[in-house]
């Protein structure tokens, strides 16, 4: 019988996260000058639709021959650098748009999908503008090997997609270091806009593009494409005769056409986001676009992060579930009513970067698998070498770089696997929706004293590992590693013990 429930439970977790083609990022990004810490604060939640995989590893620093190229995933070329930095990569397996990285210098990256009204693909191709098939799902990873800062990750990001043109729609990059952050967002083609993150507020980005009013003059806070203004008159998205300033979401922005949109004139998760991190009901309906950024009402922390990443709306006239009496958010609500936290997460990333200490313990890419609500943040720092194999697949890593692996990886990657990390908490949560009032509070209890003591080892932690990194930096990061991995493989031990229990009372032995 249990063999049959295995495999039973396992095509409902197949339904469940093949059952729509929803694409629905979201991040938070916080100045150093409104964390509790004054770090830099990044957090982004992955979701998408089909079969998916997420794998979790430590990419080394790789040195390179002359003539080495890079191969794109349309069959573009260009040459590789001497050496490629380090990084910590969590792939979504055939995804164009769903991998996070962050590299050894700290600098981070992630992505969201705002569309934009440019042509298609097809049209860009044939008038230059997409040149040797274009770039798209490689760009974040050249970010990762070559940046030493966020600045830096921009204008490499501005240098392929000049050489190539951007190939998707419209896509807003994150990219943050331990010193600042800037919102990345680009057009298909040749077009792109960055904006820096102001030091003393916050951005909250979701499946919409949010860069306003722009001032090229302002390099500290601006970059851009040379073209952008020019390029929108000739389209005609933008009169300079208007006395208008020019605004990027005005001009290259496409709408969505969402119930919540339609009616109260904005995206209903940036509303929400917004109104989470003010404290405050931002009044709706919503006369023009919100606000790039937003003024917090307390001190940013990591749990700040999660929770807002783990809301469903709870409290608020726009909640279907009545309080969970009706069920869970995940199947009464979606993105587009304002619900954050959804059944389509693949990871919940929140990274803390700090300048004051070494990249290898300043910079933590806290991380959950599965929905933020029934999951659990545990530390990766920056300076681990590895990742549990046992929880992780560790395919041949040449091979694992390639684009073609990535889009066609190997047989089984996408099987159910109830040793895998991203499926034991997979698992836990459709338990969870299955009694989300009764279930949802049981596990909360047992994760919220697991990151409470996390939080409170932190500081100890930290500073046993500076010391030992300023005697032996191998012997340091062997601690951080140990330390990572543990903090990981317990976690996991829990998840496994309530997916028994919650197994047992909802369909017995």
């Amino acid at each position: 019988m249990k063999n049959v429930f295995e495999r039973i439970f396992a095509s409902m977790l197949v339904i469940a996260l093949t059952s729509s083609s929803l694409f629905a990022c979201y991040a938070i990004v916080a100045g150093k000058k409104v964390t509790a810490d004054r770090s830099v604060m990044f957090a982004h939640s992955e979701l998408n639709g089909g079969q998916r995989f997420l794998n979790f590893r430590v990419v080394p620093r790789i040195k390179h021959k002359p003539g080495d190229m890079i191969k794109l995933y349309h069959g573009g070329t260009y040459p590789d650098v001497s050496e490629s930095y380090s990084f910590i990569w969590s792939e979504n397996f055939s995804s164009r748009g769903s991998d996070t990285y962050i590299n050894e210098w700290g600098v981070a990256c992630a992505s969201d999908g705002t569309h934009t009204i440019e042509d298609s693909r097809d049209e860009l191709i044939k008038r230059g503008d997409i040149k040797d098939g274009g770039i798209g799902y490689m760009l974040r990873r050249q970010i990762a090997r070559r940046a030493k800062t966020a600045r830096d990750g921009v204008l490499i990001a501005g240098e392929l997609i000049k050489r190539f043109g951007y190939n998707f729609s419209g896509v807003t990059l994150v990219i943050a270091d331990p010193n600042e952050a800037w919102i990345l967002s680009m057009a298909a083609g040749q077009h792109w806009v960055a904006q820096r993150v102001p030091d003393d507020e916050v951005v909250v980005l979701a499946n919409v593009n949010i860069i306003g009013e722009v001032n090229l003059e302002d390099t500290d806070n601006f970059l851009a494409s040379p073209d952008l203004i020019e390029y929108a008159v000739k389209r005609g998205w933008y009169d300079p005769e208007s006395n208008k300033p020019f605004n990027y979401k005005d001009a290259y922005d496409k709408p969505n056409k969402g119930w919540f949109e339609t009616k109260y004139g904005c995206d209903a998760r940036q509303w929400r986001g917004q109104c989470l991190v003010t404290g405050k009901y931002i009044p709706l309906p919503v006369k023009g676009n919100l606000p790039f950024s937003v003024k917090a009402n307390r001190k940013i922390t990591v749990q700040d992060m999660r929770d807002i990443l783990s809301d469903h709306l709870e409290g608020t006239e726009f909640d279907k579930t009545e309080a969970y009496k009706l069920g869970s958010p995940h199947d009464l609500m979606n993105s587009g009513d304002g619900c954050i936290c959804s059944q389509y997460n693949q990871e919940v990333a929140v990274f803390q970067l700090r300048n004051w200490l070494p990249p290898e313990i300043g910079c933590i890419y806290w991380r959950t698998t599965a929905a933020s609500c029934s999951s659990v943040l545990t530390p990766w720092y920056l300076g681990i070498t590895e990742t549990p194999e046992i929880y992780y697949k560790q395919y041949d890593l040449k091979e694992n770089l390639t684009v073609e692996f990535h889009f066609n990886p190997s047989p089984g990657t996408f099987d159910y696997d109830p040793e895998k990390a991203f499926w034991i908490f997979n698992t836990l949560e459709n338990l969870v929706d299955l009694n989300y009032k009764k279930n949802i509070k049981k596990v909360q209890t047992v994760w919220k004293d697991y990151e409470t003591k996390e939080y409170a080892m932190q500081s100890v932690i930290e500073e046993a590992a500076l010391k030992l990194l300023k005697k032996d930096k191998t012997l340091g990061r062997k601690f951080l590693t140990m330390y990572s991995c543990t903090l990981a493989l317990n976690a996991i031990e829990i998840a496994k013990k309530m997916i028994k229990e919650l197994r047992t009372e909802l369909f017995g032995s």
